[in-house]
């Protein structure tokens, strides 16, 4: 068995869970979420808890098995409590600011990035004299939230020399030495 598949899911107060044919819904305070399960993966509601199983141990099911449990876990603690990410930006004259669900980052190209966030997302951009600029993201959607701070790590990436660039708060870098003179 998958160790993470066999393990149940508890549902807790406050957030309902619906299961249409083979699309689980997943309501609470924060929003609404729906997942497609594979047909393969059979999934039982018992009052708090829900239980995922699978008809034999084929290494495809295995690995879906695993899957769905972990989106439908995924699903249930972010409508309940949600998640969030924050990214620093690392680098002289890099900038972050933030007009309602549009973000300006100034990441040493010639032109400013205008950056469109979802709407499920929100974001917040704080900077601080003396310290780098940073971008903080929350949503319900763990999918979602994942993509959006990936596309923003991308605009520019954390480079091994001097470590400029989008990274995590608290992400470390492997640096690289430079050139050194040669001795003669």
């Amino acid at each position: 068995m998958s160790r993470i598949g066999k393990s149940p899911i508890t549902i807790p107060a406050g957030v309902d869970v619906k299961l249409d044919g083979n699309i689980c819904t997943v309501k609470g305070k924060l929003g609404t979420l729906e997942q497609e399960i594979d047909s393969v993966i059979s999934v039982e509601i018992d009052g708090s808890t829900i239980n995922l199983s699978r008809p034999n141990d084929d290494k495809n099911v295995r690995a879906k098995h695993g899957l769905y449990r972990s989106l439908i876990s995924n699903m249930i603690v972010g409508v309940n409590e949600g998640f969030s990410k924050k990214l620093e930006l690392v680098g002289v004259g890099y900038r972050a600011a933030n007009q309602g669900q549009q973000l300006d980052l100034s990441l040493g190209y010639s032109h400013n990035i205008l950056f469109e966030i979802p709407s499920e997302v929100t974001v917040v951009a704080v900077m601080d004299k003396g310290k780098n600029p940073i971008i903080s993201l929350t949503s319900f959607d763990k999918q979602l939230l994942g993509m959006v701070t990936a596309k923003i790590r991308s605009l520019r990436k954390v480079e091994p020399y001097k470590g400029k660039g989008v990274r995590f708060v608290g992400e470390q870098i492997r640096r690289k030495a430079g050139k050194t003179a040669s001795k003669k």
